[in-house]
Order: structure tokens, then C-alpha cells, then sequence
């Protein structure tokens, strides 16, 4: 339990659901890293626990190191999680081992979570900070209007039926044409030079 998890859960101790309400802050803090138009990739090593593997889950990539564990141990301390954990644990485990993980508190490898779409790699401890900044550059050098883009619609496929995401997916497609950055990129791709983003 890091320092400030247990800083967190002293002044919770004694709450009221009233008090939670009003000091729900934390909920709309995951709620606007899952909003934000700009993609975020989270590095993790070691413990990502209650909140922390929360706050992971509502983010778009993960790059964890090899000693990574996940879990949300809420349980054990009379709770559940509240913060997205019950609803983005079972859409990645599926209900089964999602009751078992949420209902005992047991944490999860890094492996695990890879093998389950939480996590994008696995990485030596020595090097995953570098290589969530390697692949955050990487998106970042891509056109910005259709990076947001991709991401909506990739988000939108949990909200959606297939049919609805395929409509919403094409829509978005057109209109990309209407951008600068569509003319510039394929423009380069036909004359074989790297293109300018300019996201617009």
C-alpha cells in the first residue's frame, strides 16, 4: 500500500456517503483521462493496486514492466471499487474472472493482463518508462485530427453495437478527407517524402 493510497483510505474511514459524494473528484479526474482527445499511454511497474489500476484502466495504452501486478483489493477493506474497476475488469476478464479477482482482492501479473488486452507489452523493469515515451513519440508523430479520431472510434466500440460502431467508424473516415492533413499524407506517400502534419 503506497503512502498516499493509505492517506486516502484514512480520511475515507470515516466518510459518509454524502461526504463521498461530494469529494468524488477522483471519479471525475478518470473520467476526463478516459475523455481527453490525446491519447495516454501509462507506464507501471510494480504495484497497481485500487485506484491505481484504475486510473490504468481508463487509459489508452499500458506499457508494463515484467514485475508489473494489477489488482483491486477493495474488498479487504469492506469496499468495492468505485472508480471503474467492476465495469472495465469484466469487460477485459469476462465475468467469471472478474468476481473472482474483484471478490478476493487477489492480484493479477503483468501477464495476465497482457494476455487480456490491459496491457500493450511487457517490458524489462530497466526499460519501460523509455518505452512508453518511445511509443507516445511514435503517436505523436502521426496527423493529429486523425490520431483523435481513431481513438473516439476505437472507444466507441465498447458503446456500440457492430453495425451502429461500422456507421460511426465511416462517418469519421469521411470526413478526414476534409482535412489538410489527409491531402499532405497522401500527397508524401505518392511522392515518397516523410509529410508535414500540420493538425488541421
Amino acid at each position: 500500500m503506497t503512502r498516499c493510497g493509505a492517506s486516502f483510505i484514512d480520511q475515507m474511514k470515516s466518510a459518509t456517503p454524502l461526504w463521498m459524494m461530494n469529494n468524488a473528484s477522483i471519479n471525475r479526474n478518470f473520467d476526463r483521462v478516459r475523455r481527453t482527445s490525446k491519447p495516454i499511454v501509462a507506464a507501471v511497474s510494480g504495484y497497481c493496486l485500487g485506484g491505481g489500476c484504475e486510473l490504468v484502466m481508463a487509459c489508452d495504452m499500458v506499457i508494463a514492466s515484467e514485475t508489473a501486478q494489477f489488482g483491486q483489493p477493495e474488498i479487504s477493506i469492506g469496499i468495492i471499487p468505485g472508480a471503474g474497476g467492476t465495469q472495465r475488469l469484466t469487460r477485459a476478464f469476462g465475468k467469471s474472472r472478474a468476481m473472482e479477482l474483484i471478490l478476493t482482492g487477489k492480484f493479477f501479473t503483468a501477464q495476465e493482463a497482457h494476455a487480456r488486452g490491459l496491457v500493450s507489452r511487457i517490458v524489462p523493469p530497466e526499460l519501460y518508462l523509455d518505452e512508453a515515451k518511445s511509443l507516445a513519440r511514435d503517436i505523436a508523430s502521426k496527423p493529429p485530427v486523425a490520431v483523435r479520431l481513431a481513438k473516439e472510434a476505437i472507444n466507441k466500440a465498447y458503446e456500440m453495437t457492430l453495425t451502429e460502431g461500422l456507421n460511426f467508424e465511416a462517418r469519421l473516415f469521411h470526413m478526414l478527407f476534409s482535412t489538410e492533413d489527409q491531402k499532405e499524407g497522401m500527397a508524401a506517400f505518392v511522392e515518397k517524402r516523410k509529410p508535414e502534419w500540420k493538425g488541421k
